[in-house]
């Protein structure tokens, strides 16, 4: 298992009558960028804190870096660095100061701790505003310094838990950058999301549900393997009450579809096939006085196989209740 950070086997965690995680497994490749995707809820944070050492699991077998959780998690601490949801930045610090704490924190000695500021200020374009207090930077400033802080020490493996949520999407687009360049230097990053945008950017993901993986592999390989049936995408000028006639219409019986969704001014619906669906869809709606411009068969987004994959685990789920 040399080439794994992290090998999980049948990892169960529960707090009295919950089971926040339950029955996982999963491994992750030295270097890889390897995304936990799912809702508010799923069961993300509380896995990375198992991850990291934080909580003892209930059951299972976890593996970090060659340390066996929890019995050597206090060997594994200074080899790995966590950026949480609620970022732990002290606000009446400068950026400055907040990366001396924390490298004092993670035992850098001083000429290293120096030199390694320059280099997280310029990562985090705060060169010029190193001595502005935290409390005072715009929220991407403090998440790029949020970041500095957490690979201050140049871990091996980096845990970032919903890294930008609230960002905006370019301030997004340039984090993930940062991220694609520390995974070049070897680093293994383990990123908790829910934008499913930000997960094609994973080399593989899995997909949580309820406590458990519904998926797993890379993004390519979960399009191809995971989506049950054929998404066609809707353009029409009332997307919204397209999606209720069309829900009203499976309903009904009408017809043979699910996953009716909005994405932005547009509908996508899974049909078992499109040729007949199309039409009619078309005249579904058009009956309902909603104008039609297209209906056509898209590939598969990761939201849609997401969805899927989500459903089906769900409509098991039920018929084994």
């Amino acid at each position: 298992m040399s080439g794994e950070a992290i090998y999980v086997e049948n990892l169960t965690k529960r707090f009295g009558n919950f089971t926040a995680v339950d029955n996982i497994s999963f491994s992750v490749k030295r270097g890889e960028v390897f995304g936990f995707l799912g809702p508010n809820g799923a069961g993300k944070t509380t896995t990375i804190r198992v991850l990291l050492g934080l909580l003892i699991p209930s059951s299972g077998l976890v593996r970090v870096l060659g340390h066996e959780l929890p019995r050597e998690a206090k060997l594994l601490h200074a080899r790995v660095g966590y950026m949480s949801q609620l970022f732990t930045l002290y606000n009446d610090l400068t950026a400055k100061e907040n990366i001396l704490f924390y490298g004092q924190v993670y035992g850098l000695k001083r000429q290293e701790l120096h030199q390694r500021m320059d280099e997280i200020l310029e990562m985090a374009g705060l060169k010029g505003r190193e001595n502005e207090l935290t409390a005072g930077l715009s929220g991407g400033w403090r998440q790029r310094l949020a970041l500095g802080c957490a690979i201050v020490h140049q871990p091996e493996l980096l845990f970032l838990d919903e890294p930008t949520a609230g960002m905006d999407p370019v301030s997004r687009r340039e984090f993930w950058g940062l991220i694609y360049r520390f995974a070049e230097k070897g680093t293994t990053v383990f990123v908790t999301t829910h934008y499913m945008d930000e997960a094609e950017h994973c080399q593989r993901l899995a997909f949580l549900s309820r406590g458990q993986i519904v998926a797993l592999g890379s993004p390519d390989e979960l399009k191809s393997s995971q989506m049950r049936g054929r998404v066609l995408e809707i353009d029409c000028d009332n997307a919204e009450r397209a999606v209720q006639v069309l829900r009203q219409a499976i309903h009904e019986g009408k017809l043979v579809g699910e996953q009716v969704t909005l994405y932005g001014a547009l509908v996508h619906i899974v049909v078992p096939e499109s040729s007949s669906a199309c039409p009619l869809i078309h005249t579904t709606l058009q009956n309902a006085g909603v104008k039609v411009r297209t209906v056509q068969e898209i590939p598969p987004s990761l939201e849609d196989v997401f969805i899927s994959s989500v459903s089906e685990y769900r409509s098991l789920e039920k018929g084994l209740s």
